[in-house]
């Protein structure tokens, strides 16, 4: 009878291995998933002065919308600190639809078009765009499969007191994801048209460090 409590005994200390082993592999994959978009972000936040700065030139009398875009971009980097993924994603979007309305802005400016800075630093911001998108779903995913582990029987016995605790997800807006494209077909050709008249600012918008804490 010893032989089948002993046997027992082996087979819970080997589920209980395999399953903390496998929590362990499952939070540091979504570990380096987050650092993934971490990167990407902060690349983005340091695309962004030099835009302002390119761009303020040309439209300078639009000192609303480059406000917007600056103080978007520094409640961004202090929601990265953070590292809520939640925050984060709330600030992202904020500064997604800030840089939408500058480039809307921008369209009405063709001189613009002359500046490969200003070209391609949108190229830049576009690719990191892409980037972060892709960053965001893999993220996502990791996610998923590891709160599914916490949640299910018989790990989420055990779950909590083996010190695991579940992520939260990166949401963004889909609407709201890619930077928006420059069409310089449909802009004026240069001394045709003078700048926009006093006040207009563009269409109005629509609506890290490290890993983030698990929440």
């Amino acid at each position: 009878m010893e032989w089948v409590v002993v046997a027992v005994v082996v087979l819970i200390l080997l589920w209980l291995i395999l399953t903390y082993n496998g929590l362990v592999t499952a939070r540091n994959r979504t570990q380096e998933a987050w650092s993934e978009i971490d990167v990407e972000l902060k690349r983005r936040h340091d695309l962004i002065p030099n835009l302002v700065q390119t761009v303020q030139g040309y439209i300078g009398h639009e000192r609303g919308t480059l406000e917007a875009v600056t103080n978007a971009r520094a409640a961004a980097v202090s929601a990265g600190a953070t590292g809520d993924p939640a925050k984060i994603g709330a600030a992202e979007n904020m500064l997604s639809q800030s840089l939408r309305s500058l480039f809307a802005v921008s369209e009405n400016y063709p001189d613009l078009k002359a500046i490969t800075a200003f070209t391609n630093l949108q190229e830049q911001l576009t690719a990191t765009e892409d980037k972060i998108e892709f960053s965001r779903r893999f993220y996502n995913g990791n996610v998923r499969d590891y709160n599914i582990k916490l949640q299910t029987l018989p790990t989420s016995l055990i779950a909590g007191v083996l010190g695991f605790k579940p992520f939260g997800f990166f949401q963004a807006d889909e609407g709201d994801r890619a930077v928006p494209q420059v069409n310089f077909g449909n802009v004026p050709s240069a001394g045709s048209a003078g700048p926009p008249a006093s006040g207009s600012s563009g269409p109005p918008a629509p609506g890290s460090s490290g890993p983030p804490p698990q929440s």
